[in-house]
């Protein structure tokens, strides 16, 4: 099969397309041939050697990814049969392997995919999909809301914008550059705004008048998530689920003093991780069958950018400099 390999940690160019042996599947695990593969800006951080919240770095060589969709075409040993031939998508898990015409996983991880779902729709709900609603167990939303999503045009970003008005909430999102508000405007978002321009806080006080945001999704941290988290009213939530911001001063989380939370009225919480777990009751493929089942009816629809699998350091690239809009998906 031809797959992307990692031989060194480093930067985007050391991920190769190459010919490597096909995987067959243990007892109990099915092979995919895979027809799209999730990318994710953690796998930047592990391509260069970073661990995030892995272990330890993965043994090179190795081939990244760990979202898959595509067809069953083998099984292992004990694997229930009638698994054979159907559409499927996987979270990989710890395990990587994804960025390849075939991959294997555990059969418990499987998800048939609903028939109104395309293969990269089933990829952006498994990870990105799941990780929203994950994200949405710490806040209560309704008519009252004012939300203040970052990164509105990623893949994350959308769907929190699409979930937040299904629920009734006054939505402003923000992005970089005028394509990208676009978009988030196309969405549904009440306001689209351009947080690269410096009087971006003055237009989204501007359009509230009295009102204050009620909760803060921030996936940008830094000076950008400063001036947003002045936005919000007592009883706000700041909701940290990242910190990928390209401004002069972002690129870190945000941290606010026990003193300026209080002062303030507000709270401030990460989200990601074992707290998203713990919230979840330690069954995260809960929040995956309700992350397709919402795309399937049509309540949430992930947005998607699609790169050849053979152009995997491309797609790393874009992402690392912020060029993507929605999930960044593999496609061999």
């Amino acid at each position: 099969m031809r797959a992307i390999r990692l031989h060194a940690f480093g930067p985007a160019e050391n991920l190769t397309y190459e010919e490597t042996p096909d995987p067959h599947p243990a007892p109990g695990q099915v092979r995919i041939a895979v027809t799209a593969a999730g990318v994710h800006l953690l796998d930047t951080a592990l391509r260069q050697g970073m661990t995030g919240p892995y272990p330890a770095p993965a043994e090179l060589p190795t081939v990244p990814g760990r979202e898959v969709a595509g067809t069953v075409d083998a099984l292992g040993e004990g694997t229930a049969p009638d698994w054979l031939g159907k559409r499927v998508v996987a979270h990989l898990g710890m395990a990587p392997g994804g960025y390849a015409e075939l991959a294997v996983v555990d059969a418990a991880r499987l998800h048939e995919i609903p028939p109104a779902l395309d293969d990269a729709e089933a990829v952006a709900m498994i990870g990105t999909g799941r990780t929203t609603l994950g994200i949405l167990q710490f806040t209560g939303l309704g008519p009252d809301s004012v939300a203040l999503v970052t990164a509105a045009a990623g893949g994350i970003g959308t769907l929190l914008v699409q979930y937040a008005k299904n629920a009734g909430v006054t939505v402003i999102g923000l992005a970089g550059g005028p394509e990208k508000t676009a978009r988030v405007r196309a969405n549904g978002a009440d306001l689209a705004v351009d947080y690269k321009r410096p009087d971006w806080p003055d237009e989204v006080r501007a359009y509230l008048k009295d009102r204050r945001a009620t909760v803060l999704y921030d996936a940008v941290g830094g000076t950008t998530a400063r001036a947003a988290v002045d936005l919000l009213g007592k009883g706000g939530q700041h909701v940290v689920y990242g910190w990928a911001g390209k401004g002069p001063h972002d690129g870190e989380p945000l941290t606010l003093t026990d003193a300026e939370l209080a002062e303030r009225g507000i709270t401030s919480e990460p989200v990601l991780g074992p707290a998203m777990l713990r919230k979840a009751g330690g069954d995260i493929r809960t929040l995956e069958l309700r992350s397709l089942a919402e795309a399937a009816a049509g309540r949430l629809r992930p947005a998607v950018q699609r790169f050849p699998l053979a152009d995997a350091a491309g797609a790393h690239r874009a992402l690392e400099t912020r060029a993507t809009m929605g999930k960044v998906v593999l496609v061999p």
